[in-house]
């Protein structure tokens, strides 16, 4: 959860219209303490307000295009959105539960990789670095 991001600032520096619908998707993605699937994001909205599934893709593709929030690969078809890389929140690995299907944030320091060393051995430009650790999660395990 964070309490440090402003989301009306993180529209605006991007020039982007701040709409409530923009706001309330990205309350949803930014207040959770782990990686959001798309269907899962519009669940928790319509609890509370009415929006169409498809305003909410469009949104999360928005705010990807915009580098607010990023879409993490499980994979396979899907994806998971979580707050992209900014002030508050370091660029870090994340963990995905190939039973289950849960995404969980790594801490940063966990796995890294130096991309001021890749980008001297990489002849091309390196837009995004995307780590995940595939695997069971713990609470998977005890169920087996």
């Amino acid at each position: 959860m964070c309490h440090h991001c402003n989301y009306q600032e993180l529209l605006t520096s991007v020039k982007l219209e701040t709409t409530e619908s923009r706001l309330r998707v990205l309350e949803v993605v930014g207040n959770n303490s782990f990686p959001l699937s798309a269907g899962d994001i519009y669940k928790t909205l319509e609890r509370s307000v009415s929006i169409n599934r498809v305003t909410v893709y469009r949104i999360l593709d928005l705010l990807v295009d915009h580098g607010i929030v990023e879409r993490l690969s499980t994979g396979g078809r899907s994806a998971y959105f979580g707050l992209a890389p900014n002030d508050y929140h370091q660029p870090h690995p994340h963990f995905y539960c190939k039973q289950c299907g849960q995404m969980d944030c790594l801490n940063p320091d966990s796995l890294t990789v130096k991309v001021e060393s890749l980008s001297k051995t990489f002849p091309g430009r390196i837009d995004k670095v995307e780590i995940r650790v595939d695997g069971i999660c713990k609470n998977c395990l005890k169920q087996n």
